[in-house]
């Protein structure tokens, strides 16, 4: 029977052993990376009539959790908030943002859509391994 040996150079090993120390930290990154890239995106797509309104604290990214169901690393891009409307009234800026997004039958408005536009998949994974790379070359 034929034998075969193998072994990974030391500097190999090193790298597996210190990705496997630094694995939620990286994960967390890239997933902060991508809210970030999706977030400039919104910015930019954001209507004329909601960016009037909104401030820099309206719309932000959450911080990075673990769901508790599978632990999987999240961070949620977010229009929070409140702002007063010409008439004077508190208004919740997360309401106003999905009738801006999805529309209303009952006020005729239409949809304006720009937050799943803002999601790029090419844009997002780019982000995402930017930050991979760093850690795999050890610069991080």
């Amino acid at each position: 029977m034929a034998k075969f040996e193998a072994e990974l150079p030391t500097e190999l090993i090193k790298q597996f052993e210190r990705l496997n120390l630094k694995t939620e930290e990286m994960l967390g990154e890239m997933v902060k990376a991508g809210a970030t890239v999706t977030l400039e995106v919104m910015r930019s797509k954001i209507p004329r009539g909601l960016r009037e309104s909104l401030t820099n604290s309206n719309y932000g990214i959450s911080r990075v959790y673990k769901t508790p169901s599978d632990d999987g690393i999240n961070c949620q891009v977010q229009i929070k908030g409140y702002f007063t409307n010409r008439y004077g009234e508190k208004t919740p800026a997360p309401l106003v943002a999905n009738l801006f997004e999805y529309g209303s039958s009952k006020r005729e408005y239409p949809r304006q859509p720009f937050f799943r536009q803002s999601f790029n998949k090419k844009y997002i994974t780019e982000a995402m391994q930017r930050v991979e790379d760093r850690y795999i070359s050890g610069k991080a």
